[in-house]
């Protein structure tokens, strides 16, 4: 026989377990809280960008065929700027104890949709680091292009600058707190269901009657010893006060 749950059974298993329900999310969101705040290192961004021009000769104006080929040498600007050619002068001139892949790793290069800007993103640790990397790639990509490529059609539009109050990019706290949140409540509200669902205690009269199988015909009321001392010692009282005035 197919099993069906009410909507009255899984609020009470909610409002039974209600306790480890809050307790698992609370402890979710402390732990995100505290190693949001206190175990992740703080990560900036900042960014610099490049403006790819066709080598045209002064006063020649660009044609259909010129900016379409500008975007179409987008993308392979885009695999030069990651190369080794590129990062390793970066690493030399910074004096960073890095590997190639690991500076790679802090660089994420794009165009800016169908336009013939590059931007060039550098994630660090620190934000001043942030910035030399950035403005130091794009240097470096627009001196060695020139040779890689036989071209002078680079130029930098905009530096990448250290701000007063830099913000750090990650961690979030916030949003790891909520997912916490999300994650912790939804963890529990399942552990609960489990809990219950492996619970085989029997603890009202259709427990007992689908345990055995057969009907229960009376049952007996649960008695409170507190209150039976307590009746006990009334009727002792009353039946020692008759023998005192039946004595007297």
């Amino acid at each position: 026989m197919e099993e069906t749950i009410s909507l009255k059974e899984i609020i009470q298993t909610l409002k039974k377990r209600i306790s480890l329900i809050v307790g698992i999310t609370a402890a979710a969101v402390l732990i995100s809280a505290l190693i949001s705040y206190f175990y992740l290192t703080p990560t900036y961004q900042t960014s610099t960008q490049l403006l790819v021009n066709q080598s045209n000769e002064e006063g020649q104006q660009y044609t259909q065929g010129d900016l379409r080929t500008n975007l179409e040498l987008i993308n392979t600007y885009n695999v030069i700027i990651e190369s080794p050619r590129i990062i390793e002068p970066v690493l030399t001139e910074l004096n960073l104890e890095r590997s190639v892949s690991s500076l790679r790793n802090q660089i994420s290069v794009g165009s800016e949709g169908d336009s013939q800007v590059v931007s060039i993103r550098v994630e660090d640790e620190s934000p001043a680091m942030a910035v030399q990397i950035a403005n130091t790639l794009a240097t470096t990509f627009q001196q060695e292009i020139v040779e890689i490529m036989s071209v002078d059609n680079v130029s930098i539009l905009s530096a990448a600058e250290l701000s007063e109050n830099p913000s750090p990019v990650s961690p979030n706290p916030p949003l790891n707190m909520a997912i916490a949140f999300v994650v912790g409540a939804m963890g529990a509200v399942g552990l609960a269901f489990l809990l219950e669902f492996l619970d085989n205690t029997i603890k009202t009269e259709d427990d007992l009657e689908e345990a055995l199988g057969v009907p229960v015909i009376g049952t007996i009321p649960t008695i409170d010893a507190d209150k039976v001392q307590v009746k006990q010692a009334n009727i002792n009282s009353r039946a020692k006060k008759g023998r005192d005035s039946i004595g007297a």
